[in-house]
């Protein structure tokens, strides 16, 4: 028996080592449900979707969200979102419910669905972005009317075991919780009024829960080695080595091989790391007080435009960044006593959409830093990051002893041979005189 409670002990630590990122530690997705108004036989509420992570948004085909109803709740009407199935109505007779589910499955609506549809922050194809990089766009609403629940704070039920979808597995929902009721500013700003009641449920995300492989690898290179260390072999699995296409292969001509499929699987390009995607870092140049960096992401999937990329990068001397080249730069301090973090995005309607592999699937930029005369050194792997995400995922880094390494000596230059000829000519004229 002990036994056994220690191991659901481990598994239970082990799972929230794996959900807790410590590049943004308070970071999740809160799912506020606001009720706004009672009804004959239940309420109508207003369900938020909040992402208050840093760096990770929710790309498409978009969230998914279910939960498991507490009594015989049905939805009747929906708005600025549906339900994937309708489930089993036969028993109602006249209004027929949106939905009969016990457990009901939500997606957002797609973007020009007609305007008595649409709510507040909805009808995005269920595309968030992240709050570090669009606070304003890190929202997503819709309106529910459900029956056959509670009709006052003490009657009504929570809904429970919520589940979401980012669009893949990953998320880890809590149970929800009641909390101190919404305060909403009219639009003249000069009254407020406040949600009937408001519960809240905090989604966390585990890259473990998600994959059981890496999504993306990293490379380097310096000007000072001409060695490239390139992602290790097999890097995100290499289960899809039969099935990958050679970049020169006839298949890329046909119609529709970049078409998305509804399962999101990737069609890779064959390399040996098998990774969707790459960052290569390269160590550009070195001046007196500033040193430059070149980063490049490429894509290695076919099927795959990354819209609203992130790279998250932690390295000492991000602390020093003087300028950036073609991306957008914002520095991240989880730790306010410590600036190592920064995360790199595109420009809107210029390189924040990264394509599908191919010659246009990459993004590159170049980044300045000023030095730290007591800490910079290109010895022993310094100016490589000790950490790398994208889109939220850790990046599997090579390793650390095949880091291109700084020579111990400097190049002797050879002697050109008009120099060579020059000093023996002035020799022999010393010589005479």
């Amino acid at each position: 028996m002990s036994l056994i409670v220690s191991a659901v002990f481990l598994f239970v630590i082990f799972s929230l080592g794996a959900a807790y990122d410590p590049l943004d530690p308070n970071g999740n997705i809160t799912v506020k449900w606001d009720v706004m108004s009672w009804t004959p036989d239940g309420y109508v509420a207003v369900v938020t979707l909040n992402n208050f992570q840093m760096y990770r948004h929710i790309m498409s085909p978009g969230w998914t969200m279910g939960w498991t109803w507490a009594k015989k709740e049905v939805i009747w009407s929906m708005v600025g979102s549906q339900t994937t199935e309708q489930g089993d109505c036969s028993k109602f007779k006249g209004n027929i419910p949106h939905c009969c589910k016990k457990t009901p499955t939500v997606v957002d609506l797609m973007p020009g669905v007609p305007y008595n549809q649409q709510f507040t922050n909805c009808c995005k194809g269920g595309v968030v972005a992240a709050w570090g990089q669009d606070p304003q766009a890190a929202v997503s609403a819709f309106q529910i009317s459900v029956g056959q629940a509670g009709t006052s704070n003490k009657t009504v039920k929570l809904p429970k075991n919520f589940t979401l979808l980012g669009p893949g597995p990953g998320y880890t929902c809590g149970p929800a919780k009641v909390v101190p009721s919404t305060t909403f500013l009219t639009p003249d700003r000069r009254r407020k009024t406040q949600a009937l009641m408001t519960w809240n449920v905090t989604c966390t995300y585990s890259q473990f829960l998600a994959r059981k492989n890496p999504n993306c690898c990293v490379s380097f290179s310096s000007f000072y080695n001409d060695t490239i260390t390139s992602c290790p072999s097999c890097t995100c699995g290499c289960q899809n080595k039969n099935s990958c296409i050679k970049s020169d292969s006839k298949i890329l001509k046909l119609v529709g091989i970049n078409t998305p499929k509804k399962d999101n699987t990737p069609l890779l390009q064959c390399t040996h790391h098998m990774c969707p995607v790459r960052v290569h870092w390269h160590v550009k140049q070195n001046y007196k007080e500033y040193w430059r960096v070149k980063i490049a992401i490429t894509n290695f999937n076919y099927r795959m435009n990354y819209s609203l990329w992130s790279l998250v990068v932690q390295h000492p001397n991000l602390n020093n960044v003087t300028q950036v080249f073609s991306f957008n730069y914002k520095p991240l301090v989880p730790y306010e006593s410590i600036n190592d973090t920064g995360m790199f995005y595109g420009t809107k309607f210029y390189n924040d959409l990264l394509m599908e592999a191919g010659p246009f699937g990459n993004v590159q930029s170049e980044v300045l830093l000023q030095k730290d005369q007591n800490t910079f050194t290109f010895k022993q792997g310094w100016a490589f990051p000790r950490k790398v995400y994208f889109n939220g995922d850790e990046c599997m880094l090579p390793p650390p002893d095949t880091y291109p390494f700084l020579p111990n000596t400097a190049r002797q230059r050879p002697v050109a041979l008009s120099t060579s000829f020059a000093l023996l000519l002035l020799f022999l004229l010393l010589a005479i005189c």
